[in-house]
């Protein structure tokens, strides 16, 4: 009996000590691993289908998201579709970058934001170092990622 609760307490160790590890999975169902992000600044944009200026800067999205592997681009649907439902809204906006079924607000200590699109950017050590509202391009973002001391 000891030897089945030690081994049972080692699971859910493993287990447990994983979860902070990763970000879940992304919207075709792939894990989206913390070493994939590590070491990188993260532009994380906040969208919805219904939200005009999120489809037009979707375009400066992914040619961020395509250019520069030093960045990385994640979405997070503001509606909290999951599953088919992302991915076709995924599809439908013309989205090349990755998108997080799960919201990280509660990772990076984020409020819900009341307006959107809302994009933050997140310095290589995981500090949020700014919250930019409304739409924005792939030029700006930069800039002020290099601004902020990062990505040259």
């Amino acid at each position: 009996m000891k030897r089945i609760i030690t081994l049972t307490v080692l699971s859910l160790a493993v287990l447990l000590g994983g979860c902070d590890a990763d970000w879940g999975v992304d919207q075709h169902g792939r894990p989206v691993a913390s070493d994939d992000l590590d070491g990188r600044w993260l532009v994380i944009n906040y969208w919805a289908e219904w939200c005009a200026p999120c489809r037009t800067e979707v375009p400066e999205l992914n040619r961020l998201a395509s250019t520069r592997p030093d960045v990385a681009v994640l979405g997070v649907n503001f509606d909290e579709l999951r599953g088919e439902q992302l991915a076709q809204a995924v599809e439908a906006l013309g989205i090349r970058f990755r998108v997080l079924s799960e919201d990280p607000a509660e990772r990076l200590g984020l409020e819900r934001s009341p307006v959107l699109p809302v994009t933050y950017l997140v310095d290589t050590q995981g500090k949020v170092r700014e919250r930019l509202v409304g739409e924005q391009s792939a030029d700006g973002l930069l800039a002020r990622i290099e601004q902020l001391g990062g990505a040259d």
